[in-house]
This record gives structure tokens, C-alpha cells and sequence, in this order.
């Protein structure tokens, strides 16, 4: 099995910054992608931001220069830096990744997800 353990979320006023970090564990033999969703009340889980095995990167234009995702390739984490936060940041934040397990089998895992409330 693969798990996926998020932290770092919670309460912020607009403008502040939060960190994000998600660990993968288990019988997990490589990583390819890796990246953070997010989900609004009402609305569809959307990509905020993807980081590649060689580091490519990719973000949702809404958090661009303002979020930053980084990886530990040696501790299999990903970390979403996330600045100058907005109200409309608020959501759960999921972490993804698709890996390739011992089994051979390749597919995408889910964190079970983190609060970020941005609120004055």
C-alpha cells in the first residue's frame, strides 16, 4: 500500500503564508509526478500546482507568484509554499502523486486532504 500524509494547514488572514508538506510511504518504487489539488466548497477539485521528476513545474494561473512547490526526491515530499494569501485560497488542499508501486503497478494516490481557511 502507498499512504500519503499531509500537514501544515490552517487558519491564516489574507496576506500570510502557509506550508504545505506531504510524505508518501510504502511499497512505493518510483515517483513520477507529484502535486497539490484543491477543493472549495461547491466547487470541483482543481490543480494548483505539479512538480515533475526532473522538476517541471506547473501552476494554476490564480496562485502563479504566489505559490511555490518544491520535492525531497530522497524523502519522497512534496511542499507547497504558499504567499500572499487570499479568502478565495480557502479550500481543503489534497496531495497527489502517481507512482509506480513494487507490484508494477502504476496509478495515482490521494492524501486525505488539509484545511486552509483564509479569514480576517
Amino acid at each position: 500500500q502507498v499512504q500519503l500524509v499531509e500537514s501544515g494547514g490552517g487558519l491564516v488572514q489574507p496576506g500570510g503564508s502557509l506550508r504545505l508538506s506531504c510524505a508518501a510511504s510504502g511499497r512505493i518504487f518510483s515517483i513520477n509526478t507529484m502535486g497539490w489539488y484543491r477543493q472549495a466548497p461547491g466547487k470541483q477539485r482543481e490543480l494548483v500546482a505539479s512538480i515533475g521528476t526532473v522538476g517541471t513545474l506547473n501552476y494554476a494561473e490564480g496562485v502563479k507568484g504566489r505559490f511555490t512547490i518544491s520535492r525531497d526526491n530522497a524523502n519522497n515530499t512534496v511542499y507547497l509554499q504558499m504567499n500572499s494569501l487570499k479568502p478565495e485560497d480557502t479550500a481543503v488542499y489534497y496531495c497527489n502523486i502517481y507512482a509506480l508501486n513494487y507490484h508494477g503497478t502504476r496509478g495515482y494516490y490521494w492524501g486525505q486532504g488539509t484545511q486552509v481557511t483564509v479569514s480576517s
